[in-house]
């Protein structure tokens, strides 16, 4: 067991995380930048899920509220909002588009913390919710074949270029159809088949359409048949690799999406030989025989490259993905939290300490003061703290970590 009481790292990831808790749940930060001082969904969710690992009640009821918050201020279709300032009464489902992520991570969280906690009157208080956010879900499949169609920044990624049938969502996805049988069986007392039924098409979907392999025939559950021989063509960029990291009717997109190939890893649609190869491609080709928080995405896009003018063209406010920043090779503690949460599900319980280690010196600060800045990234070459401090899902990944090397589960898989 880490005697997680006596670590520093732990300690200081805590103290924001109740420093992020107010009484309408988790802050994504408690900085005095107003666009975060909101209730977040994808940041709550995720600081919500670290929550329910710890134990602690108060950090849990935080989890509680930020689900309560959410699902009062759900938009008429069933949209789960972005974010939430109570303070001012604004509640946002999206900028230039809407965020598809919010609604899976409020099912995945909402179906965790009844888990942890047990709590029925919570769940007959969500049911409703979750059941309209799953019915808004199957809308945006859009041609009812089995995977959500995100606009451009439909996600966390959301001045990146990622479109289409994006993985990591599907990923999300498949776990909030898993999570939403789990709560029907209990519910009803029955097996919803139907349901069931998709979550195993799913799971063969995603293998046979992002996981692409030179072979003589097509795989029994291709999307779209076109679409995959374009991956073919381009498979010399990823193929047998790492995961693609989506598609759509332009094409396959190529570069490498880490959160993505690591939630394919922890959510059990990797096998282990695939999950190998993805340690594989991190270990040489993105840390070069290094230990340091992940990038986004890799490799950066530079003012060299064909998708540079469109990149720059993706943004909210102002230009934030200069090579080596933000999303464009920027290193992120939060997704390196879910790596090391993957890495001790799978018994590699010393390199997830090694990279649980580079998140509390990325949180800590380049210079190692004392002052833990908790920064929202870390510039790709140079290491230094980019973005706003003090993010709640920054000290979320520490937390994550160190209870997941004490045998504690992020998300339950059934």
């Amino acid at each position: 067991m880490e005697e997680k009481q006596n670590i520093s790292g732990y300690q200081k990831a805590i103290e924001l995380m109740e420093k992020c808790r107010c009484e309408d749940g988790f802050l994504a930060s408690p900085t005095k930048v107003d666009n975060y001082r909101r209730i977040w969904a994808r940041d709550g969710c995720i600081i919500g899920l670290a929550a329910l690992m710890t134990g602690d009640e108060t950090l849990i009821e935080g989890c509680r509220k930020t689900l309560h918050t959410l699902a009062e201020h759900q938009g008429p279709h069933g949209e789960i909002p972005s974010n939430v300032d109570k303070v001012s009464r604004r509640v946002s489902y999206g900028g230039t588009a809407g965020r598809v992520d919010s609604d899976l991570w409020f099912i995945i969280t909402c179906a965790q913390y009844w888990r942890v906690t047990g709590d029925e009157a919570f769940l007959n208080r969500m049911l409703d919710p979750i059941e309209k956010v799953y019915f808004l879900l199957g809308a945006w499949e859009f041609n009812v074949r089995g995977l959500l169609y995100l606009p451009l920044t439909g996600d966390w990624a959301d001045e990146y270029l990622h479109t289409g049938y994006v993985l990591f969502d599907q990923l999300l996805y498949l776990q909030a159809q898993r999570d939403l049988c789990a709560l029907r069986k209990h519910v009803h007392g029955s097996v919803d088949h139907n349901l069931q039924e998709r979550v195993s098409r799913l799971q063969s979907v995603l293998r046979d359409n992002y996981w692409l392999t030179e072979r003589d025939d097509l795989p029994e559950y291709v999307y779209h048949e076109v679409l995959y021989e374009k991956g073919l063509k381009a498979r010399t960029r990823f193929a047998n690799k790492y995961w693609a990291p989506f598609f759509s009717p332009a094409g396959y997109g190529y570069r490498f999406d880490t959160l993505a190939n690591v939630m394919a890893s922890l959510l059990g649609i990797a096998d282990s030989r695939q999950t190998d190869i993805v340690d594989n491609y991190i270990d040489k080709e993105i840390n070069d025989g290094k230990v340091l928080p992940l990038p986004a995405f890799h490799p950066v896009i530079k003012p060299t490259d064909k998708d540079w003018e469109e990149l720059q063209l993706t943004f909210s406010y102002s230009f934030k993905n200069d090579p080596y920043e933000y999303q464009n090779g920027g290193r992120w503690p939060f997704i390196t939290g879910f790596y090391v949460v993957d890495l001790a599900k799978r018994d590699e319980k010393e390199k997830a300490r090694r990279y649980l280690e580079a998140i509390d010196n990325a949180n800590r600060g380049k210079e190692n003061n004392s002052d833990w800045l908790f920064p929202e990234y870390l510039h790709g070459k140079t290491l230094e703290a980019g973005g706003t401090s003090q993010m709640g899902w920054s000290a979320a990944a520490t937390v994550m970590g160190y209870e997941s090397l004490d045998g504690k589960s992020l998300i339950s898989p059934d």
